[in-house]
């Protein structure tokens, strides 16, 4: 299990299946501030709200310099399918072997009612055009949470 990672730290590499089929990695946002966001489950409605949140700010923060990148767990067909039902113009990586979610530190025991299982802590990371962790957001609660991120890609 990878530990939690803080700014300043170098952002681990990672090369995942995407939304379109195609191949998404660390390396294809070199140079660019990239908001790499990490989210538990397609389709349910926290995640739905904070995906919708980046997409409706994306031109934003592309003025600003940055990509966004989404990763779950979930399938690439599964990604697909939730972009489509909700409009989404956004890039997703499927990570359905848990190993990029482990080395960013968000693949973690959660509790619920007592049970105990693994599950992605929502955290979203700001990683400069340098490759290094700007920011960090752990535990993040969605409402307001696209444009605190995009204040802070502003001013880095």
């Amino acid at each position: 299990m990878g530990g939690k990672l803080a700014a300043g730290d170098k952002a681990p590499e990672f090369t995942l299946p995407d939304d379109a089929g195609g191949k998404v990695s660390l390396a294809s946002f070199a140079g660019k501030k990239l908001v790499l966001y990490f989210y538990p489950k397609d389709d349910t409605s926290g995640c739905t709200k904070e995906a919708i949140d980046f997409n409706g700010l994306k031109k934003d923060f592309k003025n600003a310099g940055a990509e966004i990148l989404g990763a779950s767990p979930d399938s690439a067909a599964s990604h697909a399918k939730f972009k489509t039902k909700h409009a989404l113009d956004l890039a997703l990586a499927s990570d359905e072997s848990k190993a990029m979610l482990e080395s960013y530190g968000v693949w973690v025991e959660k509790s619920m009612y007592g049970r105990k299982y693994f599950g992605v802590e929502r955290t979203t990371f700001l990683i400069g055009p340098d490759g290094r962790i700007a920011k960090v957001w752990n535990k993040v609660k969605v409402p307001g949470h696209a444009a605190a991120v995009l204040d802070a890609v502003k001013a880095l």
